[in-house]
């Protein structure tokens, strides 16, 4: 009988072990599930307008059509296959269109400093002294455009969705142009005149 007791408390043991094995593999799986990309990163960052010797990450280069004081919000989300971004502004010309892009670089003094439209697929022929206008690459669907329609009141918001997420690179700041809309007919694809106020964003955040 005594020799009976060992057994079965062994196989006890074995079947706790064989359970314990069964739970790491499990959360093994889970952190690697977590690990490749699978997480959906998330952002919020708001900036009030003010002239470029006194701006902070929110410029305008145009105060009568981006007034100072007036205030932009991304809001993103962003995983491998998809980013979501949302821009609300408020305090803007009433009744009115902005054309919006993402842009490569962080917003300076200088309209010019935020860089070209980020593209996920770059134009290979388009160069820092003649951006991309071929709308195979100048497009909603490799950029990032956020054209808003503002209320009576200034205020406006937008959403659009994109079919990738970000690795190594990514945009650093929105560009709010002069124009209501963004061309889209080839050799105009992507334009909307002057840049008329700036926001710096972290989209570096979402990078996985």
């Amino acid at each position: 009988m005594a020799h009976t007791g060992r057994m079965r408390t062994t196989a006890h043991r074995d079947t706790a072990a064989l359970r314990s094995v069964a739970v790491l593999a499990a959360l093994g799986l889970l952190v690697a599930s977590c690990g490749n990309g699978d997480e959906r990163g998330e952002l919020s960052h708001t900036g009030t307008l003010a002239a470029p010797e006194a701006a902070d990450d929110a410029y305008t280069y145009d105060s009568e059509l981006a007034p100072e004081g007036a205030e932009l919000t991304i809001m993103a989300e962003s995983d491998a296959a998809a980013t979501e971004v949302t821009l609300r502004v408020s305090g803007l010309l009433s009744d009115r269109g902005y054309a919006v892009h993402a842009h490569t670089d962080p917003c300076g003094t200088d309209g010019g400093d935020s860089g070209p439209h980020y593209q996920h697929e770059i134009d290979p022929a388009a160069t820092p002294d003649d951006p991309s206008t071929d709308p195979e690459y100048a497009n909603p669907d490799n950029e990032i455009w956020l054209d808003v329609v503002t209320d009576d009141d200034g205020d406006g918001e937008v959403t659009t969705e994109v079919p990738f997420g970000f690795a190594e690179d990514a945009p650093e700041s929105i560009v709010l142009h002069q124009e209501p809309e963004t061309a889209t007919e080839p050799g105009e694809a992507g334009t909307a005149g002057d840049r008329v106020a700036c926001l710096t964003v972290p989209f570096g955040a979402l990078a996985s």
